[in-house]
Formats: structure tokens, sequence, C-alpha cells
């Protein structure tokens, strides 16, 4: 059976190049050029990776991929860039993008790329469960309960929770929660962070059980099974 690839590019001759590439290798390609035609397609499902250019029209692609990751699609995901600053890369890898490659590239190196990617294991249904003493989140509906009762959270809050059970048993510093949450949008000296704490921690709380999210003096806050 064909692999399905879609690529998001708004240069029509770099997407027409990759098209023809992958079509020669006996993939089944579909395009889109700009963010929002992208979104539309990835979101109707059924491609096995994604090619994305991380500036386009309508939509940008870190934007893109975040809205994919946040409706629980865990489709493999390339990022396109002319931009080689570190940093950069970083923020792709941590929208949610699996890899990362500059422009200009070769053929050669993207097609061996995505055969890289689709080698990975695909993460179970399991996996999509995150777990905290008797906190459970499922990333697919997107539901929340703590000893069985279900938490309402606003999306901020629900990225901010995933946040920490993903680094759970860990310290988690405001710096890497305005870079991993708020992807650098405010300045470090802001107290958005500890507001949405303070209102993440009463919602979780507000049953009665101990607290989930302690705060670490000097160094930020922690999630833990202990």
């Amino acid at each position: 059976m064909s692999r399905r690839l879609l690529i998001v590019e708004d240069d029509q001759d770099t997407r027409d190049f990759i098209a023809k590439g992958f079509g020669e290798e006996g993939y089944v390609v579909e395009q889109a050029a700009d963010g929002r035609e992208g979104l539309y397609h990835a979101t109707d499902g059924g491609f096995d990776a994604i090619v994305l250019d991380r500036m386009l029209p309508g939509l940008d692609g870190l934007s893109l991929i975040r809205s994919l990751r946040a409706a629980g699609l865990k489709t493999p995901v390339l990022m396109l860039t002319a931009m080689s600053a570190v940093d950069e890369r970083v923020k792709g890898l941590r929208s949610g993008a699996d890899d990362y490659l500059v422009k200009p590239f070769s053929f050669q190196e993207l097609h061996a790329r995505i055969e890289a990617l689709l080698r990975r294991p695909q993460e179970s249904e399991e996996s999509a469960i995150l777990t905290c003493r008797d906190l459970e989140m499922d990333l697919l509906t997107r539901k929340v309960t703590r000893d069985g009762h279900e938490v309402t959270l606003t999306p901020r809050e629900f990225q901010i929770l995933e946040y920490f059970l993903r680094r759970k048993n860990r310290v988690v510093s405001r710096t890497m929660l305005l870079e991993g949450v708020w992807d650098y949008h405010f300045d470090p000296n802001t107290n958005v962070v500890d507001v949405h704490i303070s209102k993440l921690r009463r919602q979780l709380d507000e049953g009665g059980g101990p607290p989930l999210i302690e705060t670490v003096r000097g160094a930020g806050y922690m999630i833990s099974d202990g």
C-alpha cells in the first residue's frame, strides 16, 4: 500500500520538486499552498507524514503544528525552514515537529529523514493517557479527571497541565513554561505564569485532595507521584 504524504509549502517550485521526488518513490502526494489549506487537509487525516514549511501565508507552520497536536493528531511532521538559527529549530521541535531540515536541502536527505520518521514505532492509544496519582488526562478526548471526577480546564490550563505531566517528578522553571507553553511571547518578568498556576491549582484541588502542583522555592514548580 502506498504511503500518503502531505506537502504544505507556499513556494510552488519547492512544492513541485518535493512532490515529483516522492511521487517517483511511490508515494501518493497531496499539496497545500498555505497554512489554512494545509490544516484543512491535515486534519482530514489519513497521511503517513507531513512536510511543512515554517513560514506560510494564512497560518504559519508553528501555529499549524500546534493545532494538529492539540487535536490529538500524531502524524509525523518534518518542518522545512530557511532559518538556520538553533533557537528557531528548537521552537519548531517544541511546537510538535518530529524533525527539522534547513533550506536549501537535497531530496535524498529529505527522503531519508521521512523514511526514518516512518520507521519509528507509532504511539499506542495508551500513550495518549497521562497520569499522576489520582489525576488522569486523556489527550484525545481533552478530558481531565481527578479521583474519577471531571475537572474543567481552559485550553491554556490544559496545556500547562500537559506540560507538567510530561515532565513529572522534575522541576519546571517559569522560563521553561514561558518557552514551552507561551513560546516566548511574554516578558520573562511577567507574573502570567504564577497567575495561571494559581488558577490551575484551584481547579485541580477543588475536590479537597492533596495539592498536586508543588512550589520549589527559588526554582519553579513540580508535579510528582510522591
